[in-house]
């Protein structure tokens, strides 16, 4: 029909973000962690890599690759050569979402369980980050790493790294 108006689809509201999350400290071997810095933040909100689920269904390591390769570029997905680098540290960390990220969850919803990852890179890694989410990044020894995360659960993650990394160096 000419003239005929074309309907537009209402847009879909955007789902709740599930509480379930990922925290992926990136390291190399010689204990250099990657953070960065939010771009929804007015101060220096400094972190390594994180984020949601974006089903129920999906894993807590399909979680933490998807994540690493939005926010960096960096693919440790199954068959990839750095997914043998991702490790499941066995920590959870379970507490209230920021208030300023409140609206991004289901009402009623105030707690967060996150759940640690580390990835082993080479040291020459290459970082693409997402400009949407990141706009800087940088490489630090571990305990500056943790100096500068605005997260309390992420700064203990990275000082963590020595014992969970697989690597033992001296105080």
């Amino acid at each position: 029909m000419k003239g005929a108006l074309k309907r537009r689809p209402f847009p879909m509201p955007k789902p709740y973000k599930i509480p379930l999350s990922v925290l992926v400290v990136i390291y190399t071997p010689a204990l250099d962690v990657l953070l960065i810095k939010r771009a929804d933040a007015q101060e220096d909100f400094w972190q390594s890599v994180t984020g949601s689920k974006n089903r129920t269904q999906e894993g807590l390591r399909q979680t933490a690759a998807r994540e690493v390769r939005e926010e960096t570029g960096i693919d440790c997905a199954p068959g990839t050569s750095l997914a043998a680098g991702l490790h499941d540290w066995g920590l959870e960390n379970v507490y209230d979402i920021y208030p300023r990220w409140q609206q991004r969850y289901a009402p009623g919803v105030t707690r967060n369980v996150e759940h640690v990852f580390g990835l082993l890179v080479p040291r020459a890694t290459p970082v693409v980050l997402s400009p949407r989410e990141h706009t800087a990044s940088q490489w630090l020894p571990w305990r500056e790493a943790a100096d500068q995360c605005f997260s309390p659960s992420n700064a203990e993650a990275i000082l963590m790294l020595p014992a969970l990394g697989g690597v033992e160096i001296a105080a």
